[in-house]
């Protein structure tokens, strides 16, 4: 039984594993955390939402940990 192609590859070879793992999106756009559209989101969420979205675009993040997110929550004047 031999190794699978991705694991035998050499140091300087790229799987685009995408193209068999069900990746079927449009070329170059990036999977959200969160859905793209805030338009059913109450005002105050909707503004969480593009906090968000500006933190993890200023931090070049696809996903943040619900620290930053708590960070961001702050940021917008929010405490306990």
């Amino acid at each position: 039984m031999g190794m699978p192609e991705a694991l035998s590859a050499g140091p300087d070879s790229f799987i685009e594993r995408r193209s068999y793992m069900g990746y079927d999106g449009p070329p170059g756009r990036e999977r959200r955390q969160f859905a793209d559209s805030h338009d059913e989101l109450s005002s105050e969420a909707k503004e969480f939402a593009q906090a968000i979205d500006a933190y993890k675009l200023m931090h070049r993040r696809r996903f943040i940990t619900h620290e930053e997110m708590i960070g961001v929550f702050k940021s917008l004047g929010y405490h306990r």
